[in-house]
């Protein structure tokens, strides 16, 4: 099994390419497409760089696999799913979170069983992909959709656990839970320490560029949030505490409701044109007159 990553400097984001280099055999997790929202426009050069790369290596791109709906940038999953006639999977669970944000965006035209995937993904189940076997866990806390995949010794951990100098994600989305995360960082930790991991984010610090793998060893070891010793009370108040002091991501609102419908964009009206919501005052109190209150 061979990996390659590609970073995405403006939203953090860390894609893989998984593949085995006897059959060519493989798979992309967490593509980026990429989006201004000044001018509410779409590009792709991130998708551009993984396809050239899958073209130039002779790849045969199996399944293009989601670790979760992102809130901080739109898959390129859709996109890649057109170019390469591949098929997209995610957890099970994205069910929950796409009923959930179907309220928040009024998205009447959402289905919320998981049909835009083509494959909905559970817990210990173990997907083909050519020669690769990819192992599921589920590991909520981010989000209580969220999956690492077990490709051979690599973790693919998503929005679970960073770099082992930086932390864990965020867990005050809707139907996030920090004590889930904490449980499902325990359910790596006892994996073997030579066990590699792959998050989906680096936030490099100034002292060092991005780095994209790590170990279990060094997680429990050295992970300023949650290391070997901290205790599931004192994680879940320090998530908590951090939590409160977050913006929201920049691309929240359309990254997710673009990502829970498998990276389709919204329908487009009788004039062609396309439209994603983004609700007024969803994370501040307002008066009756719409106007923010003073934090």
């Amino acid at each position: 099994m061979e990996i390659r990553s590609f970073f995405d400097a403006r939203t953090f984001t860390l894609t893989y390419v998984v593949w085995d280099p006897a059959t060519r055999d493989a798979v992309v997790i967490d593509p980026v497409l990429d989006y201004e929202p000044v001018g509410s426009y779409t590009f792709t050069d991130s998708v551009d760089q993984v396809g050239e790369f899958l073209k130039t290596q002779g790849l045969k791109l199996r399944w293009a696999l989601e670790t979760h709906a992102h809130a901080d940038h739109l898959t390129g999953s859709a996109l890649l799913k057109r170019r390469f006639d591949t098929k997209v999977a995610i957890g099970r669970p994205i069910t929950k979170v796409q009923a959930t944000f179907k309220e928040v965006f009024d998205l009447e035209h959402l289905a919320t069983d998981g049909r835009q995937f083509d494959r909905l993904l559970d817990d210990g189940e173990v997907l083909e992909a050519g020669s690769l076997k990819i192992k599921v866990i589920a590991t909520p806390g981010h989000t209580p959709a969220c999956m690492t995949y077990q490709i051979g010794d690599a973790l693919f951990t998503g929005d679970l656990i960073f770099m082992d100098d930086y932390g864990t994600g965020r867990c005050d989305f809707p139907a996030g839970s920090a004590a889930d995360m904490y449980d499902s960082i325990q359910k790596l930790y006892q994996m073997p320490d030579s066990t590699r991991v792959f998050p989906g984010h680096d936030y490099p610090p100034p002292s060092r560029g991005v780095k994209w793998e790590t170990t279990i060893a060094a997680e429990k070891a050295n992970n300023p949030q949650l290391n070997g010793k901290t205790s599931k009370e004192t994680f879940v108040k320090m998530r908590y505490d951090r939590d409160k002091g977050l913006a929201a991501p920049k691309l929240l609102f359309p990254s997710v409701q673009v990502n829970i419908d498998a990276g389709r964009m919204p329908p487009a009206n009788a004039a062609g044109h396309r439209y994603l919501q983004v609700p007024i005052n969803l994370f501040r109190p307002a008066d009756e007159l719409g106007e923010p209150k003073p934090r």
